[in-house]
């Protein structure tokens, strides 16, 4: 059977952000759902409270991702803290740099950017080796960042803002496709707590991350897919490359020669 149906277990792209899913649905004839498997729960201000972490006395912050901000913001809101404006805020990326425009007046503030991971910063963060920096993070965070602030001996404090939580899934009575796509650990998780008698069978498993393949296998799951890697470095491109070359054996394969009368048989 060719690969017709595909399980993002991720929220739904917006039509206006042109996701290459749609493009990757369209080109192959596939019929791509999305459907979360994790979502994200910021921590209360009571929870925050117990940490015993007061932000004014940090100098700056250490941004990853726009969620990070979100909930940076939402805890200093419910707390009442207001962010001086010679708070300086260090962002991964142009885009998470320019998401702080939701919560502050960006022409008036220090704000830096890396291309895409807070590690290409190296020298920026040396300029500003004496600030005090809080680190916004997850309960599932990488420990490449504060290994990397760590190495170039930075002050600072890792704090738990939000947490990955398993989604509710009762409504899916039976999980009926072809190949299913995970981005985190978190993703696996859900899977076996709302599906305890999961088994994989025929169905091709894609993994986003060494993080996730790791879960994965863990699991006692068969991995099919990998991205990013050097010849996929995205996820709906290794997806197309599996599915051409599965989809090009699949039609060798169930397409044989009846021996009598040379007439094709496909099963």
């Amino acid at each position: 059977m060719k690969i017709k149906k595909i399980l993002v277990t991720q929220p739904q792209p917006a039509e206006s952000e042109k996701s290459p899913y749609f493009e990757l649905a369209e080109k192959n004839n596939l019929k791509i759902d999305f459907r979360p498997f994790c979502h994200v729960e910021g921590v209360s201000a009571k929870e925050f409270r117990q940490y015993r972490i007061d932000i004014l006395t940090h100098t700056a912050v250490v941004f990853s991702s726009k969620t990070a901000i979100d909930h940076f913001f939402r805890i200093s809101e419910e707390m009442r803290i207001v962010i001086p404006d010679t708070m300086k805020y260090f962002c991964n990326s142009e885009s998470t740099a320019f998401y702080l425009q939701k919560y502050i007046v960006y022409r008036k503030r220090k704000i830096f950017y890396g291309n895409g991971n807070i590690t290409d910063m190296v020298e920026i963060f040396l300029k500003h080796k004496e600030d005090k920096y809080l680190l916004p993070v997850s309960d599932l965070i990488k420990a490449d960042i504060p290994k990397f602030l760590d190495r170039l001996k930075i002050k600072y404090t890792k704090v738990i803002f939000y947490k990955n939580v398993s989604s509710n899934l009762s409504d899916v009575s039976t999980i009926n496709y072809d190949i299913m796509v995970f981005y985190s650990p978190s993703g696996i998780k859900a899977l076996f707590e709302n599906f305890p008698n999961f088994e994989q069978r025929e169905i091709k498993i894609a993994s986003f991350g060494d993080a996730t393949a790791k879960a994965i296998k863990e699991a006692g799951l068969r991995l099919d897919i990998q991205a990013p890697m050097p010849q996929a470095p995205s996820m709906t491109m290794a997806l197309e490359q599996f599915i051409k070359e599965f989809n090009k054996h699949d039609n060798k394969t169930d397409t044989k020669l009846d021996k009598t009368n040379g007439n094709p048989i496909v099963k």
